[in-house]
């Protein structure tokens, strides 16, 4: 077992770190401006054509003005999300020799835009969950608008101010703070109504993955390093890069890979937050286009269909003879019930069985979801996501269903928020193209917080691969489950973690600041979003 030979700080960065004096080409910024144009300029052809195709009524001036507006700030969050969180992506390879920082971060910007592209789209509702059940009901209202700007424009001062003072932040941390703010703000504004307030229980679980995210880090990372000492008896592997040069092929290839992976996972998991968000702003726009999935084929319909009828005899069996009330009433019941979670009543299961009759009924008469005309589409999309929110809450609430009534309503559930939770391909194309370019933007700061002001020494090749190889398997598998992780809290505790494994020293300033960035965030982004969205509510 070797180590690396003790360095001082200062010293061993000065002479082994990167150089980052390097004049970019005139050609860079004009590939950056043409590929931005044609990004924007392809939405806007992509977002006309969904209108056309589904005979939505043009939009005013003004209405496409603010959508625009929205749009763009909801772009320019994952932008910045791009060149905040990506920067700790790339710290490694760049502080190893592995690859010049302008290499690394087009190549992780690459991989980034892969990464969106190829995403599942389940971490993008998980956030829009925890918003309050009547703004996204209702979210082409004045008040819908007022929630998106709100929470969007203070996650991007949030992630601005902690980028200009170089601290790695979690941009996925700014943006539920911001959440929260919101669903606090309008709670309090609406005298205290329960459905306008903050889904607490999902919140918990967001903020148990938030929690999770730095400590498996630096546990993980440091518990890899210490189990490569032991069973890779390699000298260079614990080394501090000699001047200059690139590291033995087989120790640049495995850097080269995990920041590939970080890269593709992180693109995979921030840039859906996005998204979600981004459909939020559609739906209130166009709904015609957007409210539901207009993707869903024809050949879905028989079992959905049958679907809808088995989850209809499960409400009726836990209805106890209530008689099914008629699709409005059943409306107001449901939406009632959400309020208080007061969910385990007759009238609640009767209610649920007649909205569930009543979308399967609508979609076998128009043959698909797709089919739904205009007219019906808003009602539809709120009784199938009431429908699916009140199904998530029944166990919270007290209900007990056995095991063949819950399989029925998970499948049901999924149906449901198959017909009301897609993203278009031209959604996906321009949030990666936003992270993607954000990744070219601004990541000196927080790469040279990463590798020079963690640790006392400098970043070994172990110990670089040790971080990212935890922090790629981390977001990965969060990704998988629908969890939204901060790849920030993970890679930069990661590299703290080894670090303290190999006995190099931490410089406190530094962790005690990122500490701080970390309490602070959720606190400061709901202040800035609650004092927003109450200005703006005003406003509009």
């Amino acid at each position: 077992m070797s180590d690396a030979p003790a360095i001082s700080g200062s010293a061993a960065l000065s002479r082994h770190g990167p150089r980052f004096d390097g004049k970019t080409h005139v050609a860079g910024p004009i590939a950056f401006l043409v590929v931005l144009v044609a990004g924007l300029a392809y939405a806007v052809v992509s977002l006309i054509a969904d209108m056309n195709s589904v005979g939505e009524a043009p939009l005013a001036y003004g209405a496409f003005a603010l959508l625009g507006l929205a749009l763009l700030i909801a772009l320019g969050f994952e932008f910045v999300n791009g060149f905040h969180d990506t920067a700790n992506a790339v710290a490694t390879v760049i502080y190893t020799h592995s690859m010049p920082p302008l290499v690394a971060v087009i190549w992780s910007g690459f991989f980034n835009f892969l990464g969106v592209l190829l995403s599942s789209g389940a971490v993008a509702y998980a956030i829009v969950t925890l918003l309050p059940v009547d703004l996204i009901l209702d979210v082409g209202s004045s008040a819908g608008y007022a929630m998106i700007f709100s929470l969007l424009i203070a996650a991007i001062i949030w992630n601005l101010g902690t980028w200009a003072l170089g601290l790695p932040n979690s941009s996925s941390h700014a943006l539920i703070g911001s959440v929260l703010g919101v669903g606090l703000a309008n709670q309090l504004m609406r005298g205290g109504d329960g459905s306008a307030g903050v889904d607490w229980g999902q919140a918990l679980n967001v903020f148990k993955a938030l929690l999770f995210s730095p400590v498996c880090g630096f546990v993980l990372a440091a518990a890899l390093l210490l189990v490569l000492k032991f069973t890779v008896r390699r000298k260079d592997l614990y080394e501090a890069p000699k001047g200059d040069t690139p590291p033995p092929l087989w120790i640049r290839g495995l850097l080269i890979l995990t920041c590939t992976l970080v890269s593709f996972f992180h693109g995979g998991n921030d840039g859906q937050k996005g998204m979600g968000l981004i459909m939020l702003i559609l739906i209130g726009a166009a709904p015609t286009a957007y409210a539901l999935n207009r993707t869903m084929s024809e050949a879905a319909t028989p079992g959905f269909v049958q679907q809808s009828q088995l989850a209809g005899d499960v409400f009726a069996t836990h209805a106890k003879g209530v008689a099914p009330p008629d699709a409005g009433k059943a409306r107001a019941i449901v939406a009632d019930s959400l309020k208080t979670s007061a969910l385990d009543r007759p009238e609640v299961f009767a209610s649920l069985q007649a909205l569930s009759n009543d979308i399967a009924g609508k979609v076998q008469n128009y043959g698909a979801v797709r089919a739904v005309p205009a007219a019906q589409t808003q009602n539809l999309r709120s009784d199938m996501y009431l429908t699916a929110d009140a199904v998530r809450l029944l166990s919270k609430a007290g209900v007990h269903l056995n095991e063949s009534e819950t399989a029925t309503l998970r499948g049901y559930t999924g149906l449901l928020n198959e017909g009301t939770r897609y993203i278009p391909t031209w959604v996906k194309v321009c949030v990666a193209l936003a992270l993607g370019l954000g990744t070219m933007v601004g990541w000196k700061r927080i790469v040279v917080t990463v590798g020079e002001r963690i640790g006392k020494t400098h970043l070994t090749y172990a110990q670089g691969a040790s971080a990212e190889i935890v922090a790629a398997g981390t977001i990965g598998l969060a990704e998988l489950y629908g969890l939204p992780v901060s790849t920030t809290h993970i890679l930069s505790s990661g590299v703290a973690g080894t670090m303290a494994a190999n006995g190099s020293g931490l410089k406190m300033a530094t962790v005690r600041n990122m500490a701080l960035a970390w309490v602070l965030t959720l606190p400061a982004a709901i202040t800035l979003a609650a004092g927003l969205f109450f200005l703006l509510r005003h406003i509009f």
